[in-house]
């Protein structure tokens, strides 16, 4: 009957066993030392070899020429424990043995010494399911077995599992595998299966696996079913619905060019071929991720799971990009899966957030605008303009006061940023007031209605004007423009703060290169520090 790769291939000894070497040194010390714990709990992703490790600890344990590091693999019982006949390892799939009755059945079996070996060995997978009350029950029992018994305890989720657990057992958090061990070892494995497939290939079946061998080796598998004994990458990825370099370049290049046709043209292209579009976005995310990488590797990088002539092709793509560029890229690709994965549109959203990244591209840093106002004037072939005096130079654009209340405006915005409530001070800022004996009447857009209804704002308004006053908040629009005139100066001598600001040089030059701005106040920083 036929057995799987995964299976097949599985290591019988810790010298087969790739990776995890912090997890083999410890234990295969422990074993030649006769330092063997009664529990232990191994940690980490699926497909990494905690089964395994837990069975190879069986067999070390229980071999006739043990206890040792190396089983012979030709006794009795190590050939019982490697077909998982043998009656004293105990294999229980706790997600479906999880309740306080199977583990009071367990601490009754421990009570009996072993049938052959030296050891009962209790396997326990998925530990984390179990239930806290069956926890409770095997926690006594766990903290002083009888001498022959060893629990092993697998799971991929450790912080679920109790802390009064944890504490009366050893814990290895095993890694996820390197992308160069796992194709290694798919690599001699085709070998001996006579299978003909390329560094390409075996580097799409790894990058399927994301660490997980037995994943990997399953992807192979399937592979080998499909294809036959050539595997060719192209066939392989469109099995694995995988995208390829070439796809994924597509994108690069219309970043690179600016071109947001071309961005719809690849969701078109996606779309028509049937391809899952949340999968791409997935797929795009790691591609940004690996230009980064390799941008920031200065070349090719342990960290990027590709074979080298794709981390060459990454190397040449991520030269037309900045640091800066790819990061706020990467940022953007992972912001469109996650939205992709409740949408009900996903061709839109995919196309919106493809060619959001077009846009992103096309920004101007704002630390690129203000280096090329500061060194403007002294730019190759431009003149530097010619130094005007402050006072002789009217302001670009007056800061008008407020039209009604103007002094106890100013008091009380003074007041709430002295009380560091600037949010409930900027709505005030932008709001238009109208005073009374008796009443202040603010009318403000309703963006801001909830700052001036908040208690600080009544508090501040009674310390202000020393009595209480009726406050009524209107939503609607103003005409008013953002800035406070300081009570702290005369308006003569405001005007010519913000003369002798609006006419220097470097400001005018940033209004003209932004058009649009706004001066909203101006402030004398040294009077602020002293």
């Amino acid at each position: 009957m036929y057995q799987v790769i995964a299976r097949k291939y599985r290591p019988q000894t810790f010298a087969e066993l790739i990776s995890q070497e912090h997890v083999k040194t410890t234990l295969e010390n422990a074993i030649t030392q006769g330092r063997i714990a009664h529990g232990y709990i191994l940690s980490g992703q699926r497909g990494t070899g905690k089964t395994t490790v837990a069975r190879i600890l069986a067999r070390c344990l229980n071999c006739e020429q043990g206890p040792t590091a190396t089983p012979c693999g030709t006794c009795a019982s190590c050939t019982e424990i490697s077909a998982g006949s043998a009656v004293d390892v105990i294999e229980i799939d706790a997600a479906s043995n999880r309740g306080i009755n199977e583990m009071r059945e367990l601490r009754e079996n421990v009570r009996y010494r072993p049938a052959r070996g030296r050891y009962k060995i209790f396997i326990i997978d998925e530990a984390h399911q179990i239930t806290n009350e069956a926890f409770n029950a095997l926690l006594k029992t766990l903290e002083e077995p009888p001498e022959w018994v060893v629990f092993v305890l697998c799971t991929t989720e450790a912080h679920k599992i109790p802390v009064t657990i944890v504490s009366r057992c050893q814990q290895f958090s095993f890694r996820s595998v390197d992308f160069a061990d796992v194709v290694a070892r798919m690599e001699w494995i085709v070998k001996q299966e006579g299978i003909q497939a390329d560094n390409e290939v075996l580097s799409v079946l790894a990058q399927s696996g994301e660490g997980s061998v037995r994943d990997s080796l399953s992807a192979l598998d399937q592979a080998i079913a499909c294809c036959g004994t050539k595997l060719e990458a192209g066939e392989v990825r469109g099995l694995l619905g995988m995208f390829s370099l070439d796809s994924l370049e597509q994108v690069a290049k219309a970043l690179a060019a600016g071109d947001s046709r071309r961005m719809l043209d690849v969701v078109a292209e996606l779309e028509a071929n049937g391809r899952s579009l949340q999968h791409f976005a997935r797929e795009l995310a790691r591609y940004v991720r690996n230009l980064l990488v390799v941008k920031i590797a200065g070349g090719a990088t342990r960290l990027v799971a590709a074979s080298p002539g794709e981390q060459q092709r990454l190397a040449e793509t991520a030269a037309q990009f900045s640091e800066e560029d790819l990061t706020r890229y990467l940022q953007l690709t992972l912001e469109m899966f996650s939205d992709l994965q409740s949408s009900l549109q996903p061709r839109l959203h995919l196309e919106i957030g493809l060619l959001r990244l077009v846009h992103a591209g096309k920004l101007q840093p704002i630390e690129e605008a203000l280096a090329a106002l500061g060194g403007s004037g002294s730019a190759a072939g431009s003149p530097a303009p010619p130094k005007v005096p402050p006072k002789a130079t009217p302001p670009a654009a007056p800061i008008p006061a407020p039209r009604t209340g103007g002094d106890t405006r100013s008091r009380l915005h003074a007041a709430l940023l002295e009380a560091k409530q600037t949010h409930v001070a900027d709505a005030l800022e932008n709001s238009e007031l109208a005073e009374s004996e008796s009443e202040l009447s603010f009318t403000t857009p309703k963006m801001y209605v909830m700052y001036l209804k908040q208690a600080e704002f009544e508090s501040a308004v009674r310390r202000v004007l020393g009595k209480p006053v009726k406050i009524t908040i209107k939503a609607g629009e103003t005409s008013r423009v953002p800035g406070v005139t300081p009570a702290a100066k005369p308006p003569r001598q405001q005007d010519e703060v913000t003369a002798r600001a609006l006419g220097h040089p470097e400001v005018r030059r940033f209004q003209e290169m932004f058009p649009d701005s706004q001066v909203r106040a101006v402030r004398n920083l040294r009077e602020n520090e002293s």
